[in-house]
């Protein structure tokens, strides 16, 4: 899988130091700066400790199977232009070295809801999506009973540990960034079509 990241800060060097200080215990395979420097920390073919506690689908150890991409950013901005443009160059060399599927790049609060936030509301899936770099379903004709709710989520890859609405709360920060207030019938029909069209095997723990 790939996994994204915001670096919860502002300085690129500063976060660099970060994720190169031992003590720290995390690290990533790439960074990204605000102006599209692209800085390789770890190769891809080693662990690298960017994920976490966590699960998608069928995979509880993220970090033996994933890249883990960090982007320069507080949370609270859009990202720059220049690192969209250098993730657009990446992903495809990656996702084709792997052998992955668009619909396993993931943010890191799909894998992590509640405990993680990143990439957050403000990264912009639907571009990744439209290149063939991510996935962005289109919503069911109709809306299921909300008590659909946790097996759709599972289905769709959402099998960590979490409340009801922690998890709604990740999948609206990746699919539904505007919405707000309780589980409601755009969020079903949205996790339906999603569900529908890219389940996640949760008996394979693939790449």
């Amino acid at each position: 899988m790939v996994v994204l990241h915001y670096t919860a800060m502002t300085d690129t060097a500063a976060a660099c130091d970060w994720l190169c200080t031992p003590e720290a215990e995390v690290s990533a395979h790439y960074l990204i700066s605000p102006s599209g420097a692209l800085i390789q920390l770890v190769t891809e073919d080693q662990r690298a400790w960017h994920a976490g506690a966590g699960r998608w689908g069928a995979v509880t150890d993220v970090n033996s199977r994933s890249i883990g991409i960090e982007i320069t950013n507080s949370g609270a901005t859009p990202f720059s232009e220049p690192q969209m443009a250098c993730l657009e160059a990446l992903l495809p060399r990656i996702m084709a070295r792997w052998q992955i599927a668009p619909a396993r790049v993931i943010g890191h609060s799909d894998m992590a809801p509640g405990r993680k936030q990143d990439p957050g509301r403000r990264f912009d899936w639907r571009r990744l999506a439209r290149r063939g770099l991510a996935i962005w379903p289109e919503p069911a004709p109709e809306a299921p009973a909300s008590a659909a709710f946790r097996a759709l989520a599972a289905k769709a890859g959402y099998t960590a540990e979490a409340r009801d609405e922690v998890l709604l709360e990740a999948l609206r920060a990746r699919f539904r960034p505007w919405a707000t207030g309780p589980l409601a019938a755009g969020d079903m029909a949205l996790l339906a079509g999603l569900a529908e069209r890219f389940p996640v095997d949760r008996t394979a723990a693939s790449a």
